[in-house]
């Protein structure tokens, strides 16, 4: 076993556990193991002293060989040494020179990273400058684009560098820069445009004014100055189109810009806004008086038109800045405002030359909207009220003339000398002269020279009013119907109003009688102005003036001076004349002072003979119904106390005088009814002088009755004044009978006519 075992030992190398086991776990294995092993060595140490007695000569020739080599090895190490030093010696440098070759090489490659990043930021770098070029010189657009160019492709390229996210983060203050920028040019802009749009509108106005006296000669005419002088010579500084006045860029610049940045919507509304504003501004007038002179109304004209022109430009052009709706409802709105104004403005003009002035220039603002396509209601009915209010105004103006010719007036008939000057009458006044055709000089005229001079001053203004219809869009025979309303107007008002105020003088009768006369002449002229306003209107020849009825109110007020001119000398004839009432026996026939009067007016009626009829029928019964009441008045009046029977007989002559001036028909047709105005006097002078009393207190109320005109007080009034006047004559003598018994039937008939009187009342 023990044997098994260290052969097992022998023949294994690495791993004895199992041998070694097996001895240790067997019983008294372990001596024999240990004396077996012992044993063993012995063997192989006598194989060995074996072996090596064999190999001894071998050994010591090998260590004479390696002495020998020891010495070659010194040698060789010598040299070893040598060549250790050298190559040492070399390879120091080579390692500098290696560490060298690192180093450099490292930089090489820093060096070339660095160029391939610098490359990468190069762009980003000059294009952030470029970025900060753009915004400082104002180029806010192409700054826009370079500034989407620098964060949407150039950034992400780079890295993430320290000043990348510094340029990162100045992006958004560059984009609000660009932004605040925009707006203030945008700002910058809108006073802009609000400063140039009177120019722009007054271009409009300029060129539309021109289209408007457009004609083939004009046309012919340019044609040749281009053809002789070349294009360029007959160009002028006005831009062709009004709207080139304005450069749009930095409003196109900053619509672009909200574009880009997605505010489009805002800078849309914002602008609109601003318009908004500058609309409700420009409509109102900046000279505060627009009616104080023709260039501030221009100046008002020019800039609502130049406004509302270059929005109508921008609806073409901006993009979606102004819509239709928009620019329809921004006009809507000022042209109403501006109707306003204009209305308000116009009615505070007295000039009628401004007042034409400024119609024309609302004429060309309208004709200019429409040559843009904006609507012009309500201007068109401004101008129909301005017409009115201009026809006021020349009414004004020609009132002054009117009154200047009346208050130069003699009011007489025209007497010319000679040829001339009948042929200078003629000329100014369409009167058919043929009889006096045959008569001698010195000729006269049947009116006065306000005739002639009223008929030329009213075609004078027929002329102004036609200025101002001109470019209305009338027609012919509207414009020729408006200035025969005018003409109308102005005889029936201002000159029939100036002849009213000539009235309130006091004018004689002779220059009444002719400023009748005068007013008959100038409406038989009236068809003659109507055939004028034909000629120039080009109309159909109208007569709608009745005849007789433009100057009756002016007849009447001279008619009714007339009258009271009359009544007036009947006045005067009878407060001259004083009656003595207690005059015993009349003279015979009627006073002197009636007898003058009844002639005076026998001579006015003759002198009224060229009147119409109803102004003569006025004339004379007005005077007759004075003498009847003033008569009868100073017959009736309480200062007269007493009446004698003798006055009352010569006052009974004078009545029957003036009876038989009315029954003489001193008017045609006309005797009844003047002595119908002498019939309540003559049946109380009757009563009384007749004493009939019995018949008037019998008849008295009857319907038909032969006093009836008389009332019991006025019966009563005039027996107490001859009862009274009987006292004063009867003081110092004795009564006959019959005075007696006159005395007590008058107190027994007075006493009646208390009672009847006091049942009246």
């Amino acid at each position: 076993m023990t044997n098994a075992t260290i052969q097992e030992i022998e023949g294994i190398d690495d791993y004895w556990g199992p041998a070694f086991r097996s001895v240790y776990e067997g019983e008294g294995g372990h001596e024999a193991f240990l004396q077996q092993l012992d044993e063993r060595i012995k063997q192989h140490d006598k194989e060995i002293e074996k072996l090596c007695n064999f190999y001894y000569q071998g050994f010591i020739e090998s260590i004479r060989e390696l002495l020998e080599v020891r010495s070659h090895a010194e040698e060789l190490h010598a040299e070893i040494s040598n060549v250790d030093a050298n190559v040492k010696e070399t390879t120091d440098g080579l390692c500098v020179r290696s560490e060298e070759l690192i180093r450099a090489r490292r930089v090489e490659l820093n060096i070339a990273s660095t160029i391939e990043k610098m490359e990468l930021c190069l762009p980003l770098l000059t294009t952030y400058s470029k970025l900060k070029s753009q915004v400082e010189a104002k180029r806010y657009y192409p700054a826009l684009k370079t500034l989407e160019q620098l964060e949407h492709v150039l950034l992400p390229r780079v890295g993430p560098y320290a000043w990348c996210s510094h340029i990162s983060s100045d992006i958004p203050k560059l984009r609000q820069a660009i932004q605040d920028a925009s707006m203030a040019d945008l700002r910058d802009f809108l006073e802009n445009i609000r400063r140039l749009s009177p120019q722009v509108g007054a271009v409009a106005l300029k060129q539309t004014q021109e289209m408007l006296g457009r004609s083939l000669e004009n046309i012919i005419k340019n044609k040749k100055d281009m053809a002789t002088l070349g294009p360029s010579s007959v160009e002028t500084t006005t831009p062709q189109s009004p709207h080139e006045l304005v450069d749009f860029s930095p409003l196109y610049q900053c619509l672009h810009i909200h574009t880009v940045l997605g505010a489009k919507h805002d800078f849309v509304q914002y602008y609109r806004s601003q318009r908004r504003q500058q609309a409700r501004l420009v409509v109102i007038p900046a000279a505060g008086n627009l009616h104080d002179s023709i260039q501030s109304m221009k100046s008002y004209l020019n800039a609502v038109l130049g406004f509302f022109i270059l929005e109508e430009h921008l609806l073409t052009t901006g993009a979606g800045l102004v819509s239709s709706d928009w620019l329809g409802e921004t006009w809507g709105s000022a042209r109403s405002a501006a109707a306003g104004t204009l209305r308000t403005h116009t009615a505070l003009v007295t000039d009628p030359t401004l007042m034409l002035s400024i119609k024309h220039q609302i004429v060309l603002f309208i004709n200019a909207l429409k040559c843009y396509g904006l609507p012009t209601e309500p201007l068109p009915q401004l101008l129909q009220e301005m017409a009115e209010h201009y026809t006021e105004v020349l009414m004004q103006r020609w009132v002054a003339v009117f009154r200047d010719i009346l208050d130069n007036a003699t009011f007489r008939p025209i007497e010319v000398e000679n040829q001339e000057q009948y042929d200078a009458v003629m000329d100014t006044f369409p009167y058919d002269g043929d009889e006096l055709e045959t008569q001698a000089f010195p000729r006269k005229f049947p009116f006065s020279s306000v005739v002639p001079a009223v008929y030329v001053q009213v075609k004078e203004f027929m002329y102004a009013w036609l200025k101002y219809s001109s470019g209305l869009g009338l027609g012919g025979g509207g414009r020729a119907a408006a200035a025969r309303h005018s003409t109308s107007l102005l005889l029936t008002r201002s000159f029939t109003g100036c002849l009213s105020a000539l009235f309130r003088r006091a004018l004689p009768l002779t220059q009444l009688v002719q400023i009748i006369l005068d007013t008959q002449y100038l409406e038989s002229a009236t068809p003659y102005l109507y055939e004028f306003i034909s000629n120039i209107t080009g109309s159909e020849l109208v007569t709608t003036q009745p005849a007789g009825s433009m100057f009756q109110t002016a007849r009447d007020d001279a008619e009714k001076q007339i009258c009271e001119n009359l009544q007036h000398k009947v006045d005067e004839f009878l407060d001259l004349e004083n009656y003595d009432w207690l005059l015993v026996e009349p003279s015979g026939q009627a006073s002197s002072f009636v007898t003058d009067m009844l002639g005076y007016l026998t001579g006015v009626l003759t002198s009224l003979e060229q009147l119409p009829r109803r102004a003569r029928e006025a004339a004379v019964t007005a005077a007759v119904q004075r003498i009847a009441c003033r008569l009868r008045a100073l017959l009736l009046e309480g200062d007269v106390r007493a009446v004698s029977a003798g006055a009352l007989h010569q006052l009974d002559l004078d009545v029957i005088q003036c009876e038989q001036f009315a029954a003489s028909d001193p008017l045609p047709g006309l005797r009844d009814q003047l002595l119908e105005h002498f019939a309540s006097l003559r049946q109380l002078l009757d009563l009384i002088t007749s004493w009939d009393w019995s018949s008037y207190l019998h008849d008295i109320g009857m319907e038909g009755a032969k006093y009836a005109l008389v009332s019991p007080r006025e019966a009563a009034t005039l027996l107490e004044k001859l009862r009274e006047a009987e006292q004063k004559s009867s003081v110092f003598s004795v009564l006959k009978k019959n005075e007696r018994d006159r005395r007590k039937l008058l107190d027994t008939v007075l006493k009646q006519l208390k009672q009847l009187q006091n049942q009246d009342g």
